[in-house]
């Protein structure tokens, strides 16, 4: 049933994302470039709706009867309406925020929390009332870090399609088929419209579809990934989520010494150093795509291994992550010519 609903999501997506496009010119929900923005010409957003309608169709057709999934779809839904109204006419950071909050309460009320962790001894660490704020904290983080590397074609939705693809595969090695196939009914979704929107993108997913990706794959980790892995489980979801995490936390860090706001945009994002170093468009999606596999990798290696095991590859994550800063500034500069030829272009 998985593979099925898997497959027809992504069919389904493939058909309605010319449709959206079609659409989002004709009632001007159009990204314009300007110095922010790596794109130099119109592009229509509000992509988000097609990967929102093929997963609610998936829901309608493989989870017809579940009351369990109620919550996460209210939530879902009133995230999409905040980024379709970004989407067709930018409304303010507060008022985005507002939406997100209002999507995470609800979720929360519906039972949806992060009530307790399991820690490396062992022992259950149960967060008691702190349960609603932190689950809130997370819900509204991870979604607003989707957001945020949503910034060069196809980084967005292919960096959310590992993140998911290894949530699935978590869930269903502990016996929860149910997270399992949300999580595959998105991907499904998110790749049909990725065909479309990888570089060069034919459409943009808009905030509709960030705010839509990051809200589902905060709120399935945690269903399914918090309280469900014995061994460091607040670890775990954190690590599919490395990429986004640390872009997003390096980007509050920058505003906070700058003194600047947080929802203030600049060109400091992981993505957007990686295209200074002279890595082409492409040659930077794909790295990054890189960087997020290896992370879901290691939070599958993760889950099975020892305490000291887990450790030791908690410490290798990091060191990896800094050689690749380290190295890729190198590479750059010295293989530059190289790279322009790799990708297609001449310097």
């Amino acid at each position: 049933m998985t593979i099925i609903a898997l497959v027809i999501t992504f069919v389904l997506s493939l058909i309605l994302t010319p449709i959206v496009k079609k659409f989002a010119f004709k009632i001007g929900a159009v990204d314009h470039p300007n110095s922010r923005k790596v794109h130099q010409k119109v592009m229509p957003r509000l992509g988000g709706l097609a990967i929102v309608v093929s997963f609610l169709a998936g829901v309608l057709v493989f989870l017809p009867d579940t009351i369990q999934a109620w919550p996460v779809i209210t939530g879902a839904l009133i995230i999409v309406s905040i980024g379709v109204l970004d989407d067709i006419k930018e409304i303010s950071p507060r008022t985005k925020l507002a939406g997100q909050i209002i999507a995470a309460t609800i979720t929360v009320v519906g039972g949806i929390q992060i009530d307790y962790i399991t820690l490396p001894s062992g022992e259950v660490l149960q967060f008691g009332y702190y349960a609603i704020p932190i689950t809130m904290i997370w819900i509204v983080g991870i979604t607003n870090a989707i957001n945020l590397i949503d910034g060069l074609d196809g980084l967005a939705a292919g960096v959310s399609s590992i993140a998911l693809l290894t949530i699935s595969g978590l869930a269903l090695s502990m016996g929860n088929p149910l997270i399992a196939l949300l999580a595959l009914l998105v991907l499904g979704s998110t790749l049909g419209f990725l065909v479309f929107n990888f570089y060069p993108a034919k459409i943009f997913m808009g905030d509709s579809g960030s705010l839509f990706l990051g809200y589902m794959i905060s709120v399935l980790a945690v269903m399914g990934l918090f309280k469900n892995v014995a061994m460091f489980s607040l670890i775990v979801p954190i690590i599919v989520l490395g990429v986004p995490i640390l872009d997003t936390t390096f980007a509050i860090i920058r505003r906070i010494v700058k003194k600047k706001p947080l929802s203030a945009p600049d060109k400091f994002h992981l993505h957007h150093c990686l295209i200074k170093l002279g890595f082409s468009h492409r040659q930077t999606v794909v790295l990054i795509y890189t960087l997020s596999a290896l992370f879901g990798v290691a939070a599958l290696i993760f889950t099975r291994a020892t305490l000291w095991g887990s450790t030791l590859l908690l410490i290798g994550i990091l060191i990896l992550v800094e050689l690749i800063v380290e190295v890729t500034g190198l590479i750059s500069d010295k293989y530059r010519p190289l790279l322009h030829l790799i990708d297609g272009r001449k310097k």
